[in-house]
């Protein structure tokens, strides 16, 4: 399987780069998975396709400040860090720019000084290990000096951080949001639920890989990033509760799909548990607990798209993807939405 097998041409100027103002106000192609038909709706009538007894499974992941811009000791020149992965003792795997002036042993500073980082290794892509000092709670300080990690085909800051952050975010840890939550309204959520359509929480930090482009011409040979979730045991009994009395298991976003596939047992049941998972989706992939899937429109060639097309089919969702260009659609972190089912 080729990556070109994955292209579609997508005009610039159906990227969103700003939310709209009624999360729950943006378009919804509904496609049959089974049949390729195509249905347009606005977003909030997802409510007419979901029954009672179904379950919606979200990613309650929250997105940190991530991005820092600071100084080298030293020389002053400007170095910018993105969080990746926090690992112990104040350590975190980060991403520099410019890399080159990154060498261990390097320190950088922050806020004038309310964070110090020192470079203490460089690992995997050329990512580099920051030990960091500070005094207080780094959760506060980061807030206080960190930036929202957009995607980089946003070309500004936002005016409301909250904008790229579910209504439901929770558990900090995200370098990115999951996109696809971000048409939810805690009105609909609670519209959802009177149904009678259970809601079911999971967790998985999303990285930057999200965003890594496929790189080699035989899909295959691609290697996601690894990525921690979560998964309590709840959540897992409401899942299991759905599937077992026959009703559908609808993911929402790319990330949840990946939690609940990742955490499936050879005999198709979720149990409380936590790990990290590099689940690279593709079609050929059968679904283990995954029935529809509620997604944002994704970027050529890329692992998510190739996600959805295990799902309905290449063909299904390229047809979608053709469609939405020619609707207009908006694409990608800010743009509209799909409903797979």
């Amino acid at each position: 399987m080729k990556k070109e097998d994955f292209y579609f041409d997508l005009p610039e100027e159906l990227i969103a780069q700003d939310p709209l103002e009624d999360r729950s106000g943006s378009r919804l192609l509904v496609l049959n998975k089974e049949t390729g038909e195509i249905a347009h709706h606005v977003f909030r009538d997802v409510i007419d396709y979901l029954n009672p007894g179904d379950c919606l499974v979200i990613n309650d992941t929250k997105v940190i400040p991530a991005r820092l811009i600071g100084s080298k000791v030293g020389t002053d020149a400007k170095i910018e860090i993105l969080l990746l992965k926090r690992r112990e003792n104040d350590v975190w795997e980060t991403l520099v720019k410019p890399g080159k002036k990154a060498k261990p042993g390097t320190k950088i500073q922050f806020g004038e000084g309310l964070l110090t980082g020192e470079v203490i290794d460089v690992v995997e892509e050329g990512n580099r290990l920051i030990q960091f000092t500070y005094d207080g709670i780094f959760e506060e300080i980061l807030d206080q000096l960190g930036q929202m990690p957009l995607p980089p085909y946003i070309t500004h800051q936002l005016k409301d951080k909250n904008r790229y952050q579910t209504v439901y975010a929770k558990h900090s840890g995200s370098a990115a949001a999951p996109t696809a939550g971000l048409h939810f309204t805690p009105e609909l959520l609670e519209e959802i639920q009177k149904k009678g359509v259970q809601i079911a929480h999971v967790t998985l930090h999303v990285g930057l890989g999200t965003f890594r482009p496929v790189k080699v011409e035989n899909i295959m040979e691609h290697h996601m990033h690894s990525e921690f979730y979560q998964i309590e045991a709840s959540e897992a009994e409401k899942i299991n509760r759905a599937k077992e009395e026959g009703h559908r298991v609808i993911c929402v976003g790319t990330t949840s799909c990946r939690t609940v596939e990742s955490a499936a047992g050879d005999d198709g049941k979720l149990r409380e548990c936590s790990g990290w998972t590099d689940i690279f989706i593709y079609p050929g992939y059968k679904f283990k607990i995954l029935d529809c899937l509620i997604t944002n429109f994704h970027l050529p060639e890329s692992t998510l798209i190739m996600l959805v097309s295990a799902l309905a089919g290449r063909e299904h969702v390229l047809g979608a993807y053709e469609e939405a260009v020619k609707e207009k659609y908006r694409f990608f972190s800010f743009g509209d939405a799909m409903l797979i089912q």
